[in-house]
């Protein structure tokens, strides 16, 4: 009798080992459904971060901008372009377009665009007067 319990048992527990098709697949469910959320939220920080660079290299062009105007005040009217901006330590991110020259108006004033085809947003510009908004000149 005793015997039989034992070997009941040993059997039992070699049934009981391991997970059943029904509970794989849930998990595997599971993970898809986290997966089809996580992604997409994934995809749209990485277009802000490209945005984000596109914003920060018009920061950085107006900066060079300016200080290429204040360095050089007997250019007051004619085109800032990449050589002069990068003469006053303006470097270029990979992947943005910063449209070069920045045309400088006879009082002064200016506007210069920049884009990133892979951003959420893609085209930024930024002027002398004021700061980085969304869209062109």
């Amino acid at each position: 009798m005793m015997a039989r319990v034992r070997k009941a048992m040993n059997e039992k527990d070699l049934n009981d080992k391991g997970f059943t098709l029904v509970e794989l697949l849930v998990v595997i469910i599971i993970i898809g459904i986290l997966a089809a959320i996580a992604i997409p939220v994934y995809l749209d920080q990485q277009k802000r971060a490209k945005d984000a660079a596109v914003k920060s290299d018009l920061g950085n062009a107006k900066i060079a901008i300016a200080s290429y105007l204040a360095s050089n005040p007997d250019d007051t009217a004619g085109d800032v372009d990449t050589a002069a901006a990068t003469g006053e330590g303006f470097v270029q991110t990979s992947g943005v377009t910063v449209n070069f020259p920045a045309t400088v108006a006879a009082d002064g004033s200016w506007c210069l665009d920049a884009t990133n085809p892979d951003g959420k947003q893609k085209d930024f510009s930024v002027s002398d007067t004021g700061g980085i908004v969304a869209g062109t000149c």
